[in-house]
């Protein structure tokens, strides 16, 4: 299982918005026949042919939601005749939770804090005209919206110098992410890393956009750079690509949360 996904993963990206300078590696062919998801200690597996499947790295994948099984073997279930994980994104992010181990929680916790603090939506265009106003309507709704939930202010500035935050809302934003377990961290940094914003992972997390919403946020710059100057295909690929990251990463922790208290807060 190991040597698959380690050679599967090596050449997901062969091939996609890039010149070729080799021949494609051919991934590895599917070697099993029937998916499933069987109750473990600690939680649901899922199994190909009835054995459990593992990380690259050996480690069992245990997840704590049946659901979230479920949908992991589905994304194994759709492999044809080639292993592609570039089509599972769900299993290459529990993987990854489950090999950085609780270890990593504390570290993933601060990143999307330190995200937060410089977030994306602080730090405004001072020109062209249209893109401020573009920041203005996305950013401060959302700004607006973060504010009243968790009682807090933020400092928007221009340009790129630092601007620090209140103290109070750095230690706001740490507690709206302090119940998160390790896959819910993981996710949000995901998300973090597909939008470039820590305010908007937490207010996702806390249910205070839907997806759409907090994507469109995420993209304004992008999407005002197209309207001037068009699309460009590579460039659409590649959002594609983050756009199926960004919803598997938001599944994973929306069923996760699921089973946690209410976050309203």
């Amino acid at each position: 299982m190991r040597e698959i996904l380690e050679d599967a993963n090596a050449h997901r990206d062969d091939g996609y918005g890039r010149a070729q300078h080799h021949t494609k590696v051919q991934l590895p062919k599917r070697f099993y026949k029937e998916t499933g998801i069987k109750a473990v200690e600690g939680g649901f597996a899922v199994t190909l042919d009835g054995r459990a499947t593992k990380t690259p790295g050996q480690l069992p994948v245990v997840v704590p939601v049946e659901r979230l099984a479920q949908e992991m073997a589905a994304e194994w279930a759709a492999q044809e005749d080639l292993i592609d994980p570039e089509t599972m994104p769900l299993v290459r992010l529990l993987n990854s939770a489950l090999e950085g181990g609780e270890k990593a929680a504390p570290a993933l916790r601060e990143e999307i804090i330190k995200y937060a603090g410089g977030d994306l939506m602080l730090y405004r265009a001072g020109n062209p005209r249209e893109l401020v106003a573009e920041q203005e309507a996305e950013w401060d709704k959302a700004l607006v919206v973060l504010a009243r939930h968790f009682e807090v202010s933020f400092q928007p500035t221009v340009g790129i110098v630092h601007q620090d935050q209140p103290e109070e809302t750095r230690g706001r934003l740490s507690e709206a992410v302090s119940d998160a377990n390790l896959i819910a961290l993981t996710a949000m940094v995901s998300v973090v890393g597909l939008t470039g914003s820590g305010l908007l992972a937490i207010g996702l997390r806390h249910k205070l956009f839907d997806a759409d919403e907090a994507w469109k946020a995420a993209h304004v710059d992008e999407d005002h750079n197209v309207r001037l100057w068009g699309e460009d295909t590579e460039a659409v690929g590649r959002r594609a690509k983050r756009r199926i990251e960004y919803d598997a990463a938001l599944k994973v922790l929306s069923l996760v949360d699921a089973h946690s208290p209410d976050l309203a807060q």
